[in-house]
C-alpha cells in the first residue's frame, strides 16, 4: 500500500505581495520623476521667455542710444541738459530704465537696469510680536 505523503503547496504569498509592493514603489517613483521633469520644463520655459525679453529690450535699447549717438532724440527720451532718460518695456510687470550723460561728446550710462513696475501692498493681516511682554 501506497503511503500518502503530505504535499504544501509552494508558498508564494509572501513573494507576492513583495514583488507587488516593489512594483507600486516604483510606479509611484516614476510618476513623481515625470511630475518633477514637467516642473522643471515649466519652469525652464519661463526662465527661457523672462531672458528672450530682457535682452529685446536690451536690444531696444541699444537702438535708441546709438540715435542718440548719431544726434537724433527718439521720441519717449526725455532730456535735462546733458541728461537722457528712457525706458524700453520687458513685460507687463517689468522695464528697463536707462539714464545716460552725454559730456563733450562722451556718452557715460548712468543707469541701465531691469525694474519691476507691478504694484506692491503690504500685507497687515498677520499680526506679529512686537517685543512687548503679555502679561
Amino acid at each position: 500500500m501506497r503511503t500518502r505523503e503530505s504535499v504544501s503547496p509552494p508558498v508564494v504569498g509572501g513573494s507576492s505581495l513583495l514583488v507587488i509592493f516593489a512594483v507600486l514603489c516604483l510606479t509611484v517613483f516614476a510618476l513623481l520623476g515625470l511630475s518633477t521633469v514637467q516642473a522643471d520644463r515649466r519652469l525652464s520655459d519661463a526662465s527661457a521667455e523672462a531672458v528672450r525679453a530682457y535682452y529685446a529690450a536690451d536690444v531696444q535699447a541699444e537702438k535708441i542710444l546709438a540715435q542718440l549717438r548719431e544726434g537724433q532724440v527718439p521720441q519717449g527720451v526725455a532730456v535735462n541738459g546733458a541728461f537722457y532718460a528712457y525706458v524700453c518695456p520687458i513685460s507687463d510687470t517689468q522695464e528697463l530704465q536707462v539714464q545716460l550723460r552725454c559730456s563733450g561728446g562722451i556718452w557715460e550710462v548712468l543707469e541701465w537696469k531691469a525694474v519691476s513696475t507691478a504694484s506692491w501692498e503690504t500685507d497687515d493681516t498677520i499680526t506679529v510680536w512686537d517685543g512687548d511682554p503679555i502679561f
